[in-house]
């Protein structure tokens, strides 16, 4: 039977199939599930959630957390209604991201430092192998406004890219002994502060800059991380830049309005999504495209699988989600889209499409948040078992619940290479971003 968490519970891990659930946010009771085995805890990060919104009010936060302000926001609901009308999207609506994946929580690749959208115009980094300060840092720059999408650089380091409106942020951690050198342009004002204890600081080094009206609102590194793409949601192209030299290469002017992009596993095949309802499915080489539509509503979210072989995508009008599977190798783009059901969404759950996905990147677990739900289900964060053997199919292992009470995820991700298996963070709208291992038995 699937794991589910009772109310008032606060998921700490999964156990080979069972979700370990304690009476409130305590590292006690992570140390006694998880910690002997990984021999480290995730401890909560808060931050403040308000800017992160989009609901009418502020659910309640947990008792030992700050109180948030209730924010007014539109009405969702109209502010898509009025999108539709212009079907081009030529003057996006910011608040019209929050119903798309973008990517506000990012893992780096080769250590234990997550990053994370806690504000309007701020990422917090978190070290979890700084054992001389359990706090975060902040970036901010008068350069970096309305933050929509952060991703680390695969193999530099620390480096992070941040989109946000008018151009890319490119941060990257400074140590004693290794400076990294600033671009000409950016003020050297524009630093974060480590936590009192450590011997460095985070340092604006470029500012990959666009037009100063769009807003960078996707962003994704090729996997040897010479290569950045972004979109803009109020955009005309997709852009590849080249990052050490800051160059920036405009794709398919005219192919406005992209939502999502996502480089495979790989780097032969790359994805775009659009407010439109219709994707694109690229071959790197020569960067041309087939176009695919879907009846269910546009792409919320999409991943590859490990080999890069076939993407998984959910749709905003559907419980249903995608699976692309490419019928022979790069650069042919003849690929087959074939349903993979999620009943439990529909049957127990009562909720209308699927609002964001996470695809671990050892093809073993997938993380599911969905439309409205009853109220037993609502806000919960629905966990997969996954098989590829050779087509994808899942099956419900439980549902993790976030601390405080009426929250609901804001952002999730998996780190790509954690060595103990699955390891997922989420963004709640209580103001906690909390990390679950997910321990597996080999299969």
């Amino acid at each position: 039977m699937p794991s589910f968490p009772p109310p008032g519970g606060v998921t700490v891990c999964e156990i080979n199939r069972d979700l370990v659930v304690a009476d409130s946010l305590s590292e006690d009771r992570a140390k006694e599930a998880y910690g002997d085995v990984l021999g480290m805890v995730f401890s909560p990060i808060p931050f403040q959630p308000d800017d992160l919104l989009t609901k009418n009010e502020a659910p309640a936060a947990p008792e030992d957390a700050e109180p948030a302000e209730s924010v007014p926001r539109a009405s969702l609901v109209s502010t898509v209604a009025e999108s539709l009308k212009q079907m081009l999207f030529p003057s996006c609506d910011p608040k019209l991201l929050e119903e798309f994946d973008t990517q506000k929580v990012s893992w780096n690749p080769h250590k234990h430092c997550l990053a994370f959208v806690s504000g309007k115009d701020q990422v917090t980094v978190h070290d979890f192998e700084d054992s001389d300060s359990k706090e975060s840092c902040i970036l901010t720059s008068e350069h970096q406004k309305e933050v929509k999408a952060i991703e680390w650089r695969p193999n530099s380091g620390k480096m992070i890219a941040v989109g946000c409106k008018g151009g890319i942020c490119l941060w990257s951690a400074s140590y004693p002994g290794n400076v990294p050198s600033v671009k000409s342009g950016v003020t050297s004002s524009s630093f974060g502060a480590f936590p009192r204890g450590s011997t460095g600081q985070w340092i604006l080094v470029d500012v990959l800059r666009g037009s100063s009206t769009e807003l960078v609102s996707a962003l994704c590194w090729k996997p040897d991380g010479r290569y950045l793409a972004s979109a803009s949601c109020n955009g005309q192209s997709f852009t590849i830049w080249d990052v050490s030299q800051g160059l920036g290469t405009p794709i398919r002017r005219g192919l406005s309005s992209i939502s999502l992009v996502r480089w495979s596993p790989s780097g032969d095949y790359f994805l775009t999504a659009k407010f439109d309802g219709t994707f694109h499915l690229w071959e790197t080489n020569t960067w041309t495209s087939e176009p695919w539509s879907s009846s269910n509503g546009y792409v919320t979210g999409a991943n590859w699988d490990p080999e890069g072989r076939v993407a998984l995508l959910s749709f905003s009008n559907s419980t249903t989600l995608g699976s692309v599977h490419f019928s022979s190798k790069p650069p042919s783009l003849d690929a087959h889209l074939l349903p993979v059901e999620l009943p439990e969404i529909s049957s127990l759950i009562v909720s209308r499409g699927i609002e964001k996905l996470a695809w671990d990147a050892s093809g073993e677990r997938l993380a599911v948040s969905f439309k409205d739900g009853n109220e037993t289900y609502h806000g919960l964060l629905a966990v997969y078992d996954v098989r590829r053997s050779p087509l994808v199919s899942v099956s419900l292992v439980g549902f993790i619940r976030g601390p405080g009470e009426g929250v609901k995820p804001l952002a999730f991700a998996f780190h790509n290479k954690f060595k103990q298996g699955p390891l997922l963070s989420v963004c709640w709208s209580s103001g906690w971003c909390c990390t679950y291992p997910l321990i597996l038995r080999s299969h």
